[in-house]
This record gives C-alpha cells, structure tokens and sequence, in this order.
C-alpha cells in the first residue's frame, strides 16, 4: 500500500474534501489514527510537553523527532506523515537542510514543518529546491511562546493580519506545500485558505480551512491541566479510543468540527 501524497492532498483542497490530521509519536497510535481514516499523522514537537512533560516544545530535539517519527512511520502504511523540525533546528538554510534531511533519511518523514513567517522564506527555498517538501506554520508559533507573551491568538488586528496574508503568500511563492494555521480569527483563516493554492490546516483557525488537526493527547482527554479552547474530547463522547479517534474523522470531514464555540 502506497502512503497518500502531496498530489493527493491538493485534489482534495480542489475537490473541497476535508483533511483530517492528528499528531502522533508511536507505532500503536500510528496505527489506530490510519485505521480511523486519519490522512495525514504530524509527529508534532507538542510531544515535548505531552510525552516528556516539559513545559513548553522548547526542549526538544532533532534526534527525538527522529526517534519519534521513525516510530509513527513503521506503524502505518498509507497516512502521509510530516515530522516538526524542532527549535532553533533551522536557524539557518544550512542547519535546516543537514536536519530537515536526517527527519526524512532517518525518520522517514515524507514531510518537515517549519515555523515563521517572510523571515524564514530563503530556508523554505533552500529545501524545496533540494526536493525537501515543507509544510509552513503560522499564526500561534508554540516555539516562540515566550516572545508572543503566551499561547494567545493571533491576528486579531487588522494591520497584523494582513501580515500574516503577506507572510502565508510569501512562504507558498518560496515553495512551502502546505500551511497550518493556528489560534487565528475564523473570518482571517478562511481568506488565507481562499487565496492559497496549497492546503492549509487549521488548529483553532475556524471551519473554513481545508483541514483540521489536533494533539492526539488533547482530542482524547489526556493531557493534564486545562486543555485549548478549541480541542474537544472525543473520548468522552464515544468511550473508546478507536471510536473517538473516528469520530474526530468523521466529524472533520463533514464540517461538524470545530464548532461555534472552538473558533475565534
């Protein structure tokens, strides 16, 4: 069975066909999310707090995306799997070409994102044009946490969303093939989805984006603490994991998900 692909992922932002996507960091999880219908598993840096209970994503390094990713790529066949290249990993487009390339030789990634918006277009070049494909992120950048001030959202004023506009048309011209968008106003999130040719996920971005993720961690009721606004818990719905994880599928393909209450 052949993992689902890029072109793949475009017919179905041409077609309208939701993209459901969770995070994953082992074989287990990898397999139950394919099994669920889950097309794309992002092995997220989230799995520095929800795995290794560090306080931010901050501490986690390439060698742990590696290791964790290799593991989500030997447990399913089909999904497309994208591997987070963890802080300051990319500080430069020689770094991020040495690390994007062991995420993808080693881990077996099909796919690395990056955060940052124009300032980081040269690196996304640099990969791109060595056959390296990059999913872009914007919005809320968990990696720069302690600079924006918290976990707050972003873009709720008129001059820095037409910021994050520029930025997302900027990262697609350098070559980026997807973008998620996180803790962004609805209303921005579906002008950006219009305007962009690539898919674009959202993560309390509202309905309007061509797809929906979620920590695995969180849309299970897992992680401890208060858990986003705009995650959900799943298994408190249905009272089994397989069934939570196909409903969070389910839900995301019709447009059920996120609802009113999870949008900003």
């Amino acid at each position: 069975m052949s993992r689902l692909s890029l072109t793949s992922l475009r017919k179905m932002k041409a077609a309208q066909e939701k993209i459901a996507v969770l995070t994953a960091y082992d074989a287990s999880f990898s397999h139950a999310l394919e099994q669920a219908g889950v097309d794309v598993i992002l092995v997220g840096d989230s799995l520095g707090m929800v795995v290794q209970g560090q306080e931010s994503t901050l501490p986690v390094t390439v060698d742990d995306m590696i290791y964790h990713t290799a593991n989500v790529v030997r447990g399913s066949d089909s999904a497309f799997v994208i591997a987070d290249m963890p802080f300051m990993s990319y500080a430069n487009a020689e770094q991020a070409i040495h690390n994007a390339a062991r995420l993808m030789a080693e881990g077996g990634a099909q796919m690395v994102k990056l955060e940052g918006g124009a300032v980081i277009t040269d690196t996304v070049q640099q990969l791109t044009s060595r056959g390296i494909p990059v999913c872009a992120h914007l919005g809320l950048l968990p990696q720069s946490v302690h600079r924006l001030g918290g976990y707050i959202v972003q873009g709720r004023e008129a001059a820095a969303a037409e910021e994050l506009i520029v930025d997302a048309l900027a990262l697609q011209q350098a070559g980026a093939d997807m973008l998620v968008l996180e803790c962004v106003p609805a209303a921005l999130a579906a002008r950006i989805t219009t305007k962009l040719s690539i898919p674009v996920i959202g993560i309390g971005a509202g309905k309007e984006c061509d797809g929906q993720v979620l920590v695995l961690y969180d849309m299970l009721g897992l992680t401890p603490g208060k858990r986003p606004r705009f995650s959900h818990d799943f298994l408190a719905d249905t009272g089994a994991i397989q069934a939570a994880i196909a409903k969070y599928v389910q839900d995301v393909k019709s447009g059920v998900f996120p609802r009113q209450e999870q949008q900003y």
